[in-house]
């Protein structure tokens, strides 16, 4: 399966039903995987979450609709999902910078957000040595923060960095996922020891088998090129399926082993 072909089919899909509702479930069994994982590739390969790409697509139309069409605050609300114009009204300003109202006599401050497109000839090099383990549930503790996929890349190592200065070098390191009440994706990152020090937040993390890569190096350089070049090229194109569990950086003898949940 070409992953990058099917996105692009999406895509399409998306724009053609902007007006109605839209079925994470739908969308995963159009590309054969669960919605968790549908979920995560997409939030990987395009740095965006799927949710927040609908959100971004319609309210950049919406924004042309009422300069464009003329088109009334309410109508334009019920025609892109929203609840009511008060939702609509703030969603629309907080991607735009000016409210519904100001559209008309505001044109150059609204923003474009312009729909994906994949290469499709993205070439795909599945030559990455894994393999599978299967770890018992694991009692850490810790302390996270909260980010994003565009940030994430700068606040992880700056947040590792701190709490190494702190409490000494941490035997593992979590990348937890979950959903806010805007139903975003967002990143909780945690670093986590074995021993309780101070205040820190107990995380278990349960029983499960593991996607195991191991990563000669412990610069954060060569971990995120491991990590991306997996999810980007190999990931999409096995039959393992995301379990939803937190991902997990090993330390140790300077190298660095990623595991991934699957199921």
């Amino acid at each position: 399966m070409n992953i990058y072909k099917e996105l692009n089919k999406i895509i399409e899909y998306i724009e053609n039903h902007l007006e109605e509702k839209i079925e994470t479930k739908t969308i995963s069994k159009m590309i054969g995987m669960s919605e968790y994982t549908f979920q995560r590739i997409f939030a990987v390969i395009s740095n965006i979450s799927f949710s927040e790409y609908i959100r971004n697509r319609r309210l950049s139309n919406a924004g042309q609709d009422l300069f464009l069409d003329k088109a009334k605050i309410i109508d334009v609300a019920v025609k892109y999902k929203y609840n009511n114009p008060t939702a609509f009204s703030r969603a629309f300003e907080k991607f735009h910078g000016i409210k519904p109202k100001e559209a008309k006599e505001s044109p150059e401050k609204l923003k474009l957000f312009t729909k994906l497109h994949f290469n499709e000839e993205y070439e795909i090099n599945k030559n990455i040595e894994y393999k599978i383990v299967e770890k018992e549930e694991m009692h850490l503790y810790g302390n996270y923060i909260l980010t994003d996929s565009q940030n994430i890349k700068q606040a992880a190592p700056k947040f590792l960095k701190e709490n190494t200065i702190k409490y000494g070098e941490p035997p593992s390191i979590a990348i937890a996922e979950y959903q806010d009440e805007d139903r975003m994706y967002v990143k909780a990152y945690w670093v986590l020891y074995e021993k309780k020090i101070g205040n820190m937040q107990e995380k278990r993390i349960p029983k499960s088998k593991w996607i195991q890569l191991r990563i000669n190096s412990q610069e954060t350089k060569d971990i995120q090129e491991t990590i991306d070049t997996f999810y980007k090229e190999f990931f999409p194109n096995c039959k393992y399926r995301f379990r939803d569990l937190p991902e997990i950086e090993l330390y140790h003898d300077g190298v660095t082993e990623f595991l991934i949940p699957i199921e």
